[in-house]
């Protein structure tokens, strides 16, 4: 089996603590700047941002109604804030790699190798969280909630109302779609098996519906559209465990076999072990006979010795 062994950078290894920090605060600077870039590209086009946010809404609104600011600086504020939690949004990626940067040369080459596909598919699988709030989610949500509304109530919803509601579900749905992910985690780190896993699906099951009550407005129609992707987000997460964790035991038994031929490949003798399947070792008779044997060949070749030099 092969070992785990750490990337070469003595610079990295030899760095002492306040280089760590300095290395640290380098990293923040920049995931911040890109923040701020994007805030700024934004900014000018906050009102058309949030506009394109309130569609899904607007779409459904009966004729006539519109959104309300209940506050003197919301419609400045508002967008304001969206725009902010928008850059953030947009600069995930940058803000994980300077992440990854930071950890990637204290890691090990097979860490290495699984974090950075996991660090990718958590970014994307939250992005396609949110676009699933957005596209399906939301239109579906505003009907059913503007279809129920009394005869004599008239919807008018609060901008800062509405934002805190957009960012609430794309949160929680960035987050559910996190499931493989960690699926794939707890596999990995040996906390369970994927057939572990399978065997609690039903437990599961009934914690997708709780997280999707915590996380979701308090009406069942948005729990449900969140649980029910966590439990098939799950099983994909177990499909792909499985498929892991089977390469995984492959390149084992591969390095095992590899490791077993160069064994048997290398003479045994060259390690002072006899290579004779009749191999047995002396009785204490024997090994004297054999001593005396010696001993009496160097007498005798000393005395012929002597008998020379004379």
């Amino acid at each position: 089996m092969s070992k785990r062994t750490k990337p070469t950078n003595p610079a990295y290894s030899e760095l002492p603590l306040v280089g760590h920090l300095i290395e640290l605060r380098t990293r923040l600077i920049r995931a911040l700047l890109v923040v701020a870039v994007f805030f700024a590209i934004m900014f000018p086009f906050a009102n058309e941002i949030y506009s394109f946010v309130a569609e899904p809404l607007m779409r459904y609104l009966p004729k006539g109604s519109t959104m309300i600011a209940t506050e003197v600086a919301s419609p400045f504020l508002t967008p304001f804030k969206f725009v902010m939690y928008a850059a953030l949004f947009a600069a995930i990626p940058a803000i994980l790699y300077q992440l990854w940067a930071f950890v990637a040369p204290g890691l090990y080459h097979d860490e290495r190798e699984l974090a950075m596909p996991l660090l990718v598919s958590s970014v994307l699988l939250f992005y396609t969280g949110v676009a699933f709030c957005y596209f399906l989610v939301f239109p579906l949500v505003f009907q059913f909630f503007t279809s129920t509304t009394p005869d004599g109530v008239s919807m008018m919803t609060d901008i800062s109302k509405y934002l805190d509601f957009v960012l609430g579900m794309f949160l929680a749905f960035g987050l559910a779609f996190e499931v493989p992910v960690a699926t794939i985690i707890l596999v990995l780190m040996g906390i369970f098996t994927p057939q572990q896993l399978v065997e609690k699906r039903s437990y599961v099951i009934v914690g997708a519906f709780i997280v999707g009550m915590i996380l979701s407005p308090p009406d069942i129609f948005s729990q449900t559209l969140l649980a029910v992707p966590m439990w098939l987000l799950f099983e994909v997460g177990v499909l792909v465990s499985r498929t892991i964790m089977r390469r995984k035991e492959q390149r084992e038994r591969q390095a095992a076999s590899a490791e077993t031929r160069v064994t048997e490949s290398t003479p045994a003798t060259a390690a002072g072990v006899s290579t004779d399947a009749n191999f047995r070792p002396l009785t204490p008779e024997e090994m004297d006979a054999e001593l005396d044997q010696i001993a009496q060949q160097q007498k005798r070749e000393r005395d012929g010795g002597g008998n020379t030099l004379s």
